[in-house]
């Protein structure tokens, strides 16, 4: 019996290879990778940086999380965090009020200072300072974040605080809705994150505003493990994007009027249940890539979706991207790629080319950019999402069944066929002669 079973399991083996050899000819594929677009993004000149924003107020003694107390969870948090941080990264810490256990508001209300500075990390010292933090006094975020604001410093690419907080502002003024609106006015690429770990509506309603007056997210956080895996998402983000500083742009609701969109990353905001268009113009030989991520800064409604179209200028479709969620995660992004060797016919010509001109017509595409996305109840619609749209322009790669075409043209096709067949009688006769010879020991 096991005599019997040698021959087919040496017939599947060589029978797959052969398969495989063989449509690894007939269809050429090639074994590079993509090269590098035209309208790729320079080498980053600067390092992603992030600063820590932490509440050490007296009231993140409360132990309401999982049975243990806010603090406690923040410390185990940042230790994990700390531990994972990409070695390019410029981490911070600052705290507010960690320092004062008086009652004097005055002098309370300005405690805020640097706990580690923003820099290259050494782990160990930055882990000692978290763990000898004690809850202590007042709450003044917005002092706070204008602390961090200066312990980023400014520069060319975006720099991100992250806040995280039991409860709203105690030492208003300056409120921290108008430190962040102010901040995001002065133009220094600044995006603050907002984390909160109570869950009264005030409190949800001041880090949310934050969080939109400067392009940032807001998250309700729960659990220690919620806590930890938010944080460094962020500090990942902030090393995924930190490269080019997004521009800001305004879609509209039809292509004729929509902004005109070079390679590169933009910023926008789009209302729920929204869409919003950008036009691209694309030549010849270039294919379109491009990609949008819709960020979920507030609660919304589950079973939601994000559509990415690439159309004419006259409507019709080219391609599209989707993808869809259930509230579980904090972003939605989708992409496409189009060339317009698929162009088809719906070709907007340049208004400088003429009948003598050897320069070809270039396509306008327009970007759709659309959600079904809806507010959960008591969340604010105003101002819509914000989205990040990343534009790029490089070479039409070849179609995946152009190399397959070329060895049909031919006796390129033949031979790869006939060497194919010889191979296979060979085995099939080796191995019918082998079972001949086994039946007649047998």
């Amino acid at each position: 019996m096991t005599t019997g079973r040698r021959p087919q399991t040496r017939l599947g083996s060589l029978l797959a290879a052969l398969a495989i050899t063989s449509a690894s000819l007939l269809l050429g594929l090639p074994a590079h990778a993509d090269e590098p677009s035209a309208g790729a993004a320079p080498a980053p000149k600067e390092a992603p940086r992030v600063d820590l924003v932490l509440d050490v107020s007296g009231s993140m003694r409360e132990a309401d999380i999982q049975g243990k107390s806010r603090i406690s969870v923040a410390q185990q948090s940042l230790n994990e965090v700390i531990d994972a941080l990409p070695a390019e990264t410029e981490f911070g810490i600052r705290t507010l009020g960690a320092t004062y256990p008086g009652n004097d508001k005055a002098q309370g209300c300005q405690d805020t200072k640097q706990l580690y500075p923003v820099g290259k990390t050494n782990k160990v010292e930055a882990k000692t300072a978290v763990a000898t933090l004690r809850p202590t006094g007042f709450t003044p975020i917005g002092l706070a974040l204008r602390g961090a604001a200066q312990d980023l410093g400014k520069g060319e690419t975006t720099r991100r605080v992250v806040l995280i907080t039991d409860g709203e502002d105690t030492c208003t003024p300056p409120d921290p809705c108008d430190v962040a609106r102010e901040l995001a006015s002065q133009g220094i690429h600044l995006v603050v994150d907002t984390l909160g770990l109570a869950h009264d509506d005030k409190t949800r309603q001041q880090l949310l505003c934050i969080a939109n007056a400067t392009g940032g997210t807001y998250t309700d956080v729960r659990t220690q493990e919620q806590l930890t895996d938010k944080v460094k998402q962020l500090v990942d983000r902030s090393n995924d994007t930190y490269t080019v500083t997004p521009v800001k742009t305004t879609g509209t609701d039809k292509c004729e009027s929509a902004p005109v969109l070079a390679p590169g990353v933009y910023t926008d905001r789009e209302k729920f249940s929204e869409h919003r268009v950008y036009k691209v113009p694309v030549k010849s030989g270039q294919e379109l890539r491009a990609s949008v991520s819709v960020a979920l800064d507030r609660p919304v409604a589950r079973d939601y979706g994000v559509l990415l179209q690439a159309t004419s200028a006259t409507g019709q479709e080219l391609v599209r991207g989707t993808d869809a969620g259930s509230s579980r995660t904090d972003v939605v992004s989708t992409g496409l790629r189009w060339s317009t060797d698929d162009s088809k016919g719906y070709v907007t010509a340049s208004p400088t080319a003429t009948k003598d001109s050897k320069e070809k017509p270039e396509t306008t595409v327009c970007l759709v950019v659309s959600n079904s996305l809806a507010p959960q109840a008591g969340v604010l619609a105003d101002p819509g999402l914000p989205l990040e749209l990343t534009v790029d322009l490089a070479s039409a790669s070849p179609a995946p069944e152009g190399a397959a075409m070329g060895l049909g043209r031919g006796w390129i096709l033949l031979l790869t066929l006939t060497l194919a067949g010889l191979a296979f009688g060979l085995v099939f006769g080796w191995i019918a002669r082998w079972r001949i010879a086994v039946w007649r020991e047998n």
